[in-house]
């Protein structure tokens, strides 16, 4: 009986560590994506070092955290800082990246009344961008909660040399049942900890119905066909108008205010080359923090250890070319369940209401908690059927389990948040269902899906990082890959390389950034200019 009240204790505690760290992910997302969508320079270096950061594992913050946590600030209030530090950046990037894919995205004409208005930066942020974001950050809610369970046996119990470091929560519990090999327990702890994240689940489920009636820039009216009049629609569409804070703001722009005088456009415009020198300035600020760091490297750094990093080089660039044929085999699974599954739920109230809870809990799971036993389960089967291919299986299905549902959860909001008037002309045109989906389905949620799709792809890394090389993964056990970046640094840092582990990050790191540049941020830009689909509201 105590080791249960101790297990429902532990949950709560990480369920409540997750839940806070993800609203203060959403407070400050906005702040940044504002001043993203307000000054270029800011916005290349802000998504440039989300990408970065979203791809980087979360066990490779472990030397951040010994060093500014552990170290510096010292004691149980040091190692709690950690374990939330480690949650804050399994669960952060999404709702960043959507938040900041949300502000880009606001109709035009919306942003032309609030400039036009004399509104201040939080009268914008509380009566346009914030409603606006709200439907993305709904479909980044999911995930979030997903990773930061996912994630829990890393953050909540994490080893740095020699030490251990741990907080109270279900991963540390969890970590002392399966090194006692308490079966029982670890069998109550993942029922009452699947208990928990059904019921936080159907909470947030409860809540995208909410969030998409109320901030989707919808009129929730039919698109009714020539020659019929039909009274009670019209009088739900004045209905849905009066409620709808996007809809009263798209009917203020036609009753505004006439011309302002132009010494009032004067000011506005002196205003906002304020803001772009305070913004420039901020992003100045950083990247100077950050060529510092990089100068003071290079220079400690020996003439023999950098010909050694260089000659090894060729080697990791390979190695990368292997992860990323497995992002990509990951990221094509995920994109086809995602449009076929995430449609049939977002259609289907019954297939919502049973699939994803159902989805969620499988995704929530910590993958370091079960996997061992699928593994051992499941290995000699696996090796008869697909003999050296199997630990490949093994390490494309962790890295699948950790990141598919990032493009699955956007796609399926997505499809929830279409105007009502694009179902209607779907109904009244009687499309069928791939010319739906070419048509009007993917077109409408291509902003969510980029953003879902860079999201999937940024985190599967951390997948595979865990599953290249996991020695003695049960017993004498090993799972290993042939060749892969990922495997190479875990190598590395296991023998103590920290030169040549630091050497494949940074390696890492820049061809990421080059990839936000030339993928992620054209891709939201062609968004924002072909695919906003509550633009054709007012087209219409």
């Amino acid at each position: 009986m105590e080791a249960i009240l101790l297990i429902i204790l532990a949950v709560l505690a990480t369920a409540g560590r997750v839940i806070g760290l993800i609203l203060l992910s959403i407070i400050t997302g906005w702040f940044l994506a504002y001043a993203s969508i307000k000054s270029k320079f800011f916005e290349n270096t802000y998504i440039i070092l989300i990408e970065i950061f979203e791809s980087v594992p979360v066990i490779t913050f472990f030397p951040v955290v010994l060093i500014i946590f552990v170290e510096r600030i010292g004691g149980s209030l040091g190692v709690e800082l950690a374990a939330d530090f480690l949650v804050f950046t399994a669960v952060v990037w999404n709702i960043w990246m959507g938040e900041y894919q949300a502000f880009k995205t606001v109709p035009n004409e919306m942003v032309e009344v609030v400039e036009n208005s004399d509104f201040g930066l939080f009268s914008k942020l509380r009566y346009l961008y914030i409603p606006f974001s709200v439907p993305r950050i709904t479909a980044n809610l999911f995930p979030s909660i997903s990773d930061g369970f996912f994630y829990i046996t890393v953050s909540e119990v994490f080893e740095v040399g020699i030490h251990t470091y741990q907080t109270f929560g279900i991963g540390s519990v969890l970590d002392v049942f399966v090194a006692d090999g308490q079966l029982f327990n670890i069998e109550m702890a993942l029922l009452i900890l699947g208990i928990v994240i059904v019921a936080i689940i159907v909470i947030l489920r409860e809540f995208s119905k909410y969030a998409v009636g109320r901030y989707t820039l919808d009129t929730d009216a039919p698109v009714l066909k020539r020659g019929r009049l039909n009274i009670r629609e019209t009088a739900r569409v004045f209905a849905v108008l009066s409620k709808n804070p996007l809809s009263r703001l798209a009917r203020y722009y036609k009753y505004r205010e006439g011309d302002k005088h132009q010494e009032t456009y004067e000011k506005k415009e002196k205003k906002r080359k304020i803001y772009k020198y305070v913004y420039a300035a901020i992003g100045i600020t950083m990247l100077a923090g950050i060529l510092y760091e990089v100068v003071s490297l290079i220079i400690s750094v020996k003439a023999s250890e950098w010909y050694f990093l260089f000659s090894k080089t060729p080697f990791l660039l390979t190695g990368l070319g292997y992860d990323y044929l497995r992002v990509g085999t990951i990221l094509l699974v995920s994109m086809v369940i995602a449009i076929f599954l995430g449609y049939h739920f977002a259609v289907s109230k019954r297939g919502e209401k049973y699939g994803i809870p159902i989805v969620q809990t499988l995704s929530a799971y910590p993958a370091p908690i079960y996997f061992p036993f699928l593994f051992i389960i499941t290995e000699p089967f696996m090796l008869g059927i697909f003999g050296g291919f199997t630990n490949e299986l093994y390490v494309l299905s962790l890295g699948f389990v950790s990141t598919f549902y990032y493009v699955f959860y956007a796609f399926w909001m997505g499809v929830k948040a279409m105007p009502s008037e694009y179902w209607e002309i779907i109904k009244n045109l009687k499309l069928g269902y791939f010319k739906k989906m070419r048509k009007v389905i993917i077109p409408s949620t291509f902003p969510y899906l980029i953003s879902g799709i860079s999201s999937t792809i940024n985190s599967a890394w951390g997948g595979l990082m865990i599953g290249e090389y996991w020695p003695d993964i049960y017993g004498t056990h090993s799972l290993s890959v042939h060749a892969g970046l990922m495997k190479t640094i875990d190598l590395a840092t296991a023998s103590g390389d920290l030169a040549l582990a630091a050497w494949g990050s940074l390696i890492f790191g820049i061809i990421v950034a080059v990839y936000s540049v030339l993928f992620t941020r054209k891709m939201m830009d062609l968004a924002q200019k072909k695919y906003v689909a509550e633009e054709g509201v007012y087209a219409a």
